[in-house]
């Protein structure tokens, strides 16, 4: 048995934690990038808290999923105001666009110096400075983990700058930022953070150390998504897939993630469609494809136990399966009126091109059963 295991150097957890970010960052400098989402008014408080420490700060917006050309205008600006540390403050497309930041600004060339698949893949060569990762969502995980997906417009996909360096300083996790979401936001963030950690626990890299992020969080989404759809002001709820998504970031940044991501990547290069919308409509599909595989390919990999320990923990029932896991996941997606691939933009005559492109994503190694081109052409088919 042999693992590692990586993740933020400290993770702060708790409803009504974001002024610790104040005397948190004064520790790192006085100069600071904060990176915040298009709506300036939702890292107001946290601009606050770094002034009121004496911290001067440069706001950075990230509109929408973070390009290639978005991180390197940041990068400078970063370099310019001469900051000592990021701030960032949003979504995963803005931790994404922080973090990348943080990695680079010490690191000559260009970001496809060190981008994956599309890039060179050079490693970073210097510590990044100090980062602080605040979610404003449940969903990615990106707070934990050592990657950051970035959009290569030019090729119409998305791939994933990757360092030991990207971790965050330091995760702050307020649940209570999230309350305020729109049950749209909170049904495609919930999703994608429900399949990173079933990804996760049937990876081919998963360990004990993942297992128990993966198996907590998927009893506490089974908790907590459903309700905190339905009533967004329910602080328990929300604490519990927010807890949920914290997890499955340090389980995927140390365990990998699977056929889902391996085709979201390309899905979403090419078409504008939210990175939780088009994991949830390929969720149920993808698992049914891994469990056929498995079960005609290799009927006694360990994975084939996990989808049935899968069902138990999101049905709660002790005699749950394979199959009900699924079926519960299928379940979630229609209670959380998450459309379907063809209702979010995507052609149906694309869907070759995307499958022969997700033959060779990263997240594809991580998958336990290695699926054919004709099982991915077939699991698009099924998720328009």
């Amino acid at each position: 048995m042999q693992f590692e295991f990586a993740t933020a150097g400290s993770i702060r957890f708790g409803a009504g934690r974001l002024p610790e970010a104040g005397p948190a960052v004064r520790a790192w400098g006085r100069r600071v990038l904060v990176v915040g989402g298009k709506n300036a008014d939702r890292s107001a408080a946290l601009r606050r808290a770094l002034s009121e420490q004496g911290v001067e700060w440069h706001l950075y917006s990230v509109a929408a999923e973070p390009t290639v050309e978005v991180v390197e205008a940041g990068v400078a600006l970063a370099r310019q105001a001469e900051c000592e540390a990021v701030v960032a403050m949003g979504g995963g497309s803005v931790l994404d666009a922080g973090k990348a930041i943080a990695g680079l600004a010490p690191n000559p060339g260009h970001v496809l110096d060190y981008l994956e698949v599309v890039g060179r893949g050079q490693p970073l060569a210097q510590p990044g400075i100090p980062c602080l990762a605040v979610p404003t969502t449940a969903g990615t995980g990106a707070e934990v983990t050592r990657n950051a997906v970035l959009t290569v417009r030019d090729r119409a996909l998305k791939a994933s700058l990757r360092s030991p360096w990207l971790l965050p300083r330091m995760a702050l996790v307020d649940p209570a930022l999230t309350c305020d979401l729109p049950p749209e936001v909170t049904a495609a963030t919930g999703m994608d953070a429900l399949t990173q950690l079933i990804e996760a626990f049937v990876s081919v890299r998963a360990n004990p150390i993942t297992d128990a992020f993966c198996r907590e969080g998927l009893s506490r989404m089974a908790a907590g998504l459903r309700r905190v759809y339905e009533d967004g002001t329910d602080a328990a709820a929300r604490a519990d897939v927010a807890l949920a998504s914290l997890l499955s970031g340090l389980a995927l940044a140390n365990g990998g993630l699977g056929a889902v991501h391996g085709l979201a990547a390309p899905l979403g290069g090419a078409h504008a469609m939210a990175h939780g919308a088009v994991c949830a409509a390929l969720l149920p599909e993808v698992m049914a494809a891994n469990l056929a595989a498995l079960e005609s390919r290799a009927p006694h990999h360990a994975a084939r136990a996990r989808f049935d320990e899968i069902g138990r923990l999101l049905c709660c029932q002790p005699e749950a399966g394979a199959a009900d896991g699924i079926e519960w996941v299928r379940e979630t997606r229609r209670r959380l009126r998450v459309r379907p691939l063809g209702a979010l933009g995507f052609p149906a005559e694309a869907i070759e091109d995307v499958a022969r492109r997700a033959l060779s994503a990263s997240s594809m190694k991580g998958n336990p059963a290695p699926l054919t081109l004709a099982e991915l052409t077939e699991v698009l088919a099924r998720a328009l």
